[in-house]
């Protein structure tokens, strides 16, 4: 899930050249929709209660649903994205690669299990599991619209710029094709019909990306070596292409940057989802050990890809225009790459993958936006725990059809603007305002309501708040001259307040009712470290 913002220009509105109608690509993408669309077929008629539309049941294994984390969190822009990251900057483009899988271990070794164990449908029921009910899910389910919202907008205008890229197509009907694909999966097959797209998703793009890597290192010997010493002397960096460069030049963006998609990761609350999909903790930690495997994989071939494309397609006349520049700009080198190792049907074949991987995103996306209305909001807050389960799953539905909606609308309304600054955002959010109260209800026995639920607004606000102040939207987006707050991303200082603000007002409470939670600190600990109640796997 590399954001699609790396395809947006830093400075400016994303401009792309759209290309000849692709119909070789347009075909396989047709033949993989039509795929997805039999198993949401296959799997409406297995979703009869909300365990089952929310969880799949909960009967995953560990490697189905480590392949549909992979699905969930490699998207498009890994693909095109980062390799064009790399074919540009080299070392930079390794080190952002890395800032995204770091935060993978955090999840395995510190949250997976209790996740399991504690959780039942959304990651509130985790944080409000000794606190108060509607305070708790109001401040959860804030974090996980925020975050789908602001992902959501990410995602669609990535997929518009794609598609023009890609497949020739126009911006506003690659925005629509996705939403409404992404309701229908969401809307009749629910957490069930959403993995199996993950998981086709991250097969055919761990497939796709393997052919590609080897076709290309075949023209080096399979020798790194040899890669590594054609692409310097190809480069117009020359040796400096294998050198740390101006992603490091300022210590505070780049600690703020990697303390952003390292935690906020670990606050995404589509990822967080698919840990009550599996039967058990031990398939929990399962799923996370086999997602590190193929994200790290892909990631690697990806960075290597890039290094491939600066010597294959960065010399080639064919795939430069008449200043000497990549056409269709760097994002395209994984795409020339293609078409220059396995020809036009391979090219059309990489196209698709690279649409159909934008479904498999939103798809989860739009799940975790829905489950928020209605398990969050709607049965716990509005019906207080009293709404039956047909209404719940009806308010699902309708809640799914509305983010398509929104998102569509967004989508195209956002076509020329630049939502880089949406990237930072999203995991900016995430980590101030998801993971510091998620975090700390499963391991601070001293949390109580208020203070969690003032740290948790503290943390959202302030990451919107130093972002809109920020270079990107300040300067860049509203024309001001000067930028209040100096930093792009905002983690470095919206997290530690986020975490300082819980922990001061947890301590300052001393009402009975904090007395009362920080007392069944106890009983939960004992079910996270047992798994004693927690859920199990629906019968089929």
């Amino acid at each position: 899930m590399l954001p699609l913002a790396l395809l947006a220009a830093p400075a400016g509105p994303v401009e792309v050249q759209k290309q000849p109608v692709n119909v070789t690509a347009i075909v396989m993408f047709m033949i993989f929709v039509a795929m997805t669309m039999g198993i949401t077929y296959w799997a409406a008629s297995r979703t009869r209660s909300a365990k089952d539309f929310y969880t799949a049941g909960g009967g995953i294994t560990g490697f189905q649903n480590g392949l549909a984390i992979a699905g969930d969190y490699m998207s498009a822009a890994t693909l095109l994205g980062l390799s064009g990251l790399v074919f540009a900057r080299g070392h930079d483009g390794f080190i952002y690669a890395i800032g995204f899988f770091v935060g993978w271990p955090v999840i395995m070794f510190l949250m997976a299990e209790r996740l399991r164990n504690l959780g039942k449908y959304t990651f509130a029921d985790i944080v409000s599991y000794r606190l108060e009910q509607t305070p708790i899910r109001t401040l959860a389910a804030s974090g996980t619209l925020a975050v789908v919202a602001f992902y959501l907008i990410v995602q669609m205008v990535g997929a518009g710029k794609l598609i023009q890229l890609l497949f020739g197509l126009e911006y506003w009907m690659a925005v629509v094709l996705v939403g409404v694909i992404m309701v229908v999966y969401v809307t009749f097959g629910g957490m069930l019909a959403t993995t199996w797209v993950q998981i086709i998703k991250a097969c055919l793009l761990l497939g796709a990306g393997t052919f590609m890597f080897v076709l290309a290192m075949s023209q080096f010997g399979f020798s790194f070596e040899t890669l590594a010493q054609k692409a310097v002397a190809a480069h117009k960096s020359g040796i400096k292409l294998m050198a740390p460069g101006a992603l490091l030049a300022d210590p505070v963006s780049s600690v703020s940057l990697s303390l952003g998609l390292v935690f906020g990761l670990a606050g995404l609350p589509h990822i967080m989802m698919r840990f009550f999909t599996v039967t058990n903790a031990r398939e929990a930690r399962k799923s996370v050990f086999y997602a590190n495997g193929f994200i790290g994989y892909f990631f690697l071939i990806v960075c290597a890809m890039g290094l491939t494309a600066i010597v294959i397609v960065g010399t080639n006349p064919e795939y430069l225009d008449a200043a000497g520049k990549l056409k269709g700009g760097e994002n395209m080198a994984a795409m020339h790459l293609a078409k220059a190792v396995g020809g036009d049907l391979f090219l059309g074949f990489i196209s698709a993958v690279a649409f159909a991987t934008i479904l498999a995103v939103v798809a989860g996306l739009a799940l975790a936006g829905a489950s928020a209305v209605s398990h969050d909001l709607y049965a716990s807050v509005f019906k207080r725990g009293q709404a039956d389960e047909a209404a719940e799953m009806r308010v699902s539905k309708i809640a799914t059809v509305v983010i398509g909606i929104v998102a569509i609308v967004l989508g195209i309304l956002f076509e020329n603007q630049n939502v880089a600054f949406m990237t930072a955002l999203t995991f900016g959010v995430a980590a101030s305002a998801n993971f510091p109260v998620l975090i700390l209800s499963m391991y601070w026995k001293g949390l109580t309501t208020r203070g969690a639920l003032i740290g948790g607004f503290t943390g959202l606000l302030s990451a919107v708040g130093f972002v809109v102040m920020g270079p990107t939207v300040w300067v860049k987006v509203l024309g001001n001259a000067a930028p209040l707050f100096p930093y792009d991303n905002p983690a470095l200082f919206s997290m530690p307040l986020a975490f300082a603000t819980i922990i001061i007002i947890s301590k300052l409470d001393g009402s009975a009712r904090a007395a009362r939670e920080r007392a069944a600190y106890a009983a939960q600990f004992v079910r996270a470290q047992t798994g004693l109640g927690a859920e199990a796997a629906a019968e089929h």
